[in-house]
């Protein structure tokens, strides 16, 4: 499965890199692409687990940006 989220108050670019390169670690998830020009990120990840990857997904995204939401 592959979503597309809408990201709010993603500071820089290098903390998007850094939010992208920990997301593409969780187990599950096939690919991850954080843009911080169009403030969006895309997560590839299997079906059955996705929400439990999601949960991760955000965890990993407010210890390196504590000011960013994921919209979803």
């Amino acid at each position: 499965m592959k979503k597309k989220f809408k990201l709010e108050d993603l500071d820089c670019a290098n903390c998007a890199a850094k939010m992208e390169e920990g997301i593409k670690k969780i187990a599950g998830v096939k690919d991850a692409n954080v843009s911080f020009l169009a403030q969006k990120m895309t997560i590839e990840a299997e079906d059955e687990k996705f929400e439990e990857i999601m949960k991760e997904v955000v965890a990993v995204c407010a210890k390196i940006e504590p000011d960013c939401r994921i919209i979803m």
